[in-house]
């Protein structure tokens, strides 16, 4: 009887390793296929600087010519007088491709914007799902601090923290500024995350880490005169806007 026992138990380790394998291969095989479509966003100024100057991430969307990213990423006004265009770079390490983009829709309360390209890429596939609940995993992708040893992509992977209003009043209405009340009066709903997105991962894709799907961008800056303004000092909680605001204004 005792043999027995140990050899079921032993069965079930087994079956848990090889599940646990099993799942890690898929989610490196997810992860693998996404970052075909994440790209840096950079500003290409040849007078300024001998290299684009990364500013964010972004990802393919669409039909393949179109990549979404934060809005702050792009809000700088180019220089009319100089060649001084916005770029997608596509690639990894040193060998990458440099497009140009122009940023065609922008969306400043959800800080999205969309850049139309001059060719396709493969784009990311957005998940049709509402709004996912507190626990529910996901995996985001993109290049934090920018590009300082070349372009190699970055993957984070944690959960939903919580559904959260992306304003909360303040203690004392003497300490409302003029964008925490527009915020209060038209409040959405964002993603917290347990998960930390640093400077550059504005506009990385955030995923199901099952089937790839985009559910989210990350962002950190719609925050910054809102719930942050709680706290004397940034708290390094990242936030993420939900999909369904990119589809909105694709449509």
């Amino acid at each position: 009887m005792k043999v027995i026992k140990y050899g079921y138990f032993w069965a079930c380790v087994l079956s848990i390793l090889l599940s646990s394998k099993t799942v890690a291969t898929e989610f490196v095989e997810v992860v693998e296929k996404n970052t075909q479509s994440v790209v840096a966003i950079a500003v290409n100024a040849p007078i300024k600087s001998a290299a684009p100057q990364i500013k964010g991430t972004g990802f393919i969307i669409g039909d393949g010519s179109w990549a979404v990213t934060n809005y702050h990423v792009v809000s700088e006004p180019l220089d009319p007088t100089i060649v001084e265009d916005y770029v997608i770079l596509v690639g990894q390490g040193s060998q990458v491709e440099m497009v140009k983009g122009t940023v065609e829709k922008i969306d400043p309360a959800h800080d999205i914007a969309l850049l139309k390209l001059p060719k396709k890429f493969t784009p990311l596939t957005m998940s049709a799902e509402g709004l996912l609940k507190p626990g529910s995993s996901i995996a985001f992708t993109g290049f934090p601090i920018g590009a300082v040893l070349g372009l190699y992509p970055a993957t984070h992977r944690g959960y939903i923290s919580a559904v959260t209003p992306d304003a909360i009043p303040a203690m004392q209405s003497d300490q409302l500024t003029l964008e925490m009340m527009k915020r209060l009066a038209h409040k959405n709903l964002i993603y917290q995350l347990d998960a930390t997105a640093y400077p550059g991962n504005s506009g990385s894709p955030v995923y199901d880490p099952v089937t790839g799907d985009v559910v989210a961008i990350i962002n950190k800056v719609i925050v910054r005169d809102t719930k942050e303004s709680a706290l004397s000092s940034p708290s390094g909680i990242s936030y993420a806007v939900p999909v369904k605001y990119i589809q909105k204004l694709i449509r």
